[in-house]
């Protein structure tokens, strides 16, 4: 099967901007390999900051067993985060910027040094942080019904949506990323609750993960982006006209109203 990049890239582009999901994107079993999907991924990119967005960091995702569950996913997806993706905290977020979307809760990394190669290592990712940030990610696929594989979610950048980045930062020496507990609240209530540990027993093991993954295409992370390396529990759907707070113990919170 020879995948169209430039058909598949403007499907998702259009299902976006009119905010209607597509049937499918490559069919049940297609005939093509994780670097197709990620041409794809790219070429959006390029036509997303040829029209005026920029590339400002990275994501991980589905990198827990309880996310690849939720979405019958069996390995990590991974994508690109837009400047255009990123909202302030404390403010509304119209339910008319989405299609489908869920919430995640995570720690954020800020990078003060470049970061990748495929033999990057823990002490590498240590060394380039220069502070984590509790997050949300809006995670939102292109396709009706979440009825992905991991061809079509890595083609989607990864099912991102949006993030809402904290006002909490910390060194790596002040949070103990391998065991931390964190929830989500819906209006006041918890709905999700999981542990940093999840996320490949470590977030920081999540990074080194990613850094060897995605060495292979040549992609490499650059001082001052923000990689968030996935939910640390289960997804969470949003609901319009509620106020949603992610919230990790001992370190800090960061919210949004969902409005309608």
């Amino acid at each position: 099967m020879s995948i169209d990049v430039e058909t598949v890239a403007q499907r998702l582009i259009d299902a976006t901007e009119a905010k209607q999901p597509l049937q499918e994107l490559f069919g049940k079993r297609p005939a093509m390999s994780v670097a197709d999907s990620f041409r794809v991924q790219q070429e959006v990119v390029r036509r997303k900051v040829a029209g005026g967005d920029k590339v400002v960091g990275f994501k991980l995702g589905n990198i827990a067993k309880a996310m690849q569950n939720k979405f019958g996913v069996d390995q990590p997806d991974y994508g690109y985060l837009l400047a255009s993706q990123f909202e302030p905290e404390n403010l509304a977020i119209s339910a008319q910027r989405y299609i489908q979307p869920y919430v995640e809760l995570e720690p954020a990394f800020i990078l003060k040094d470049d970061l990748g190669g495929p033999h990057t290592t823990v002490a590498d990712v240590i060394r380039a942080t220069d502070y984590v940030v509790p997050s949300l990610e809006i995670i939102d696929s292109r396709v009706k019904d979440w009825d992905i594989g991991i061809f079509d979610t890595l083609a989607d950048s990864g099912s991102s949506g949006g993030v809402i980045l904290g006002s909490r930062p910390r060194r790596l020496t002040e949070v103990n990323l391998a065991d931390t507990p964190g929830h989500i609240l819906v209006d006041g209530e918890t709905v999700a609750s999981g542990n940093t540990s999840a996320i490949y027993g470590s977030p920081i093991s999540a990074l080194v993960w990613l850094c060897r993954r995605v060495a292979e295409f040549g992609v490499e992370f650059r001082a001052g982006d923000v990689i968030i390396p996935g939910s640390c529990l289960e997804a969470v759907s949003l609901t319009p006209g509620t106020q949603v707070t992610g919230t990790f113990e001992g370190w800090g919170e960061v919210s949004f109203e969902y409005s309608r």
